[in-house]
């Protein structure tokens, strides 16, 4: 979308020429006088009081009209299930969760996880998701197959078998050295 900032001058229904300065953005316009007034002559001043009512104006005028500009149509929310973030989060969350339960030597950092989750729901809160978006798309099952898979396929490519255990404790212990995201939700035992 361009903006342009013209002065533009146009006959005033008195006869005279009176100045618009006029912002355009995308399809919006936004104009202000800088001349006379309508159904007024130009104002009595002598040339110095003249430019300084002038520059008076025009400072003002200019940051509202650059400030109109500057004002697009409002961004729409990406839908949750695309939001990097949060289901980053999530996914991590599910990843620790099948560690904490297939290794018997890890263990969850319950306290810590519960927190992280209300952080998580206040960052969607702020980004603008109502809570019902928020619960919708924790509810949603289709939502929690994707999120699951995604988990899964992780497990899957670090070494995590079903049937060893040892397997899921090595990614973890991994994780938390790492001190990545999945390794904060953990602690060994």
């Amino acid at each position: 979308m361009a903006l342009s900032l013209d002065i533009l001058t146009r006959r005033s229904p008195s006869g005279g020429l009176a100045r618009l300065r006029a912002c355009r953005f995308g399809g919006n316009m936004a104009a202000s006088r800088l001349g006379e007034q309508d159904g007024q002559g130009p104002h009595v001043m002598t040339k110095r009081h003249d430019k300084e009512a002038h520059a008076m104006k025009i400072i003002p005028a200019a940051m509202i009209a650059a400030t109109l500009c500057a004002a697009g149509p409002a961004v729409a929310l990406e839908p949750l299930s695309q939001e990097k973030y949060i289901n980053d989060r999530l996914i991590a969350a599910r990843i620790a969760d099948r560690i904490r339960r297939n290794c018997p030597t890890i263990d969850a950092r319950m306290l810590y996880a519960y927190g992280e989750a209300r952080k998580l729901k206040s960052y969607a809160e702020k980004k603008g998701y109502s809570r019902e978006q928020i619960d919708a798309f924790l509810d949603n099952k289709s939502e929690k197959k994707r999120i699951y898979g995604v988990a899964e396929e992780f497990l899957t490519r670090k070494g995590a078998k079903a049937d060893d255990p040892q397997s899921f404790c090595a990614i973890g212990k991994a994780e938390i050295d790492r001190r990545s995201v999945i390794g904060s939700l953990l602690v060994a035992k």
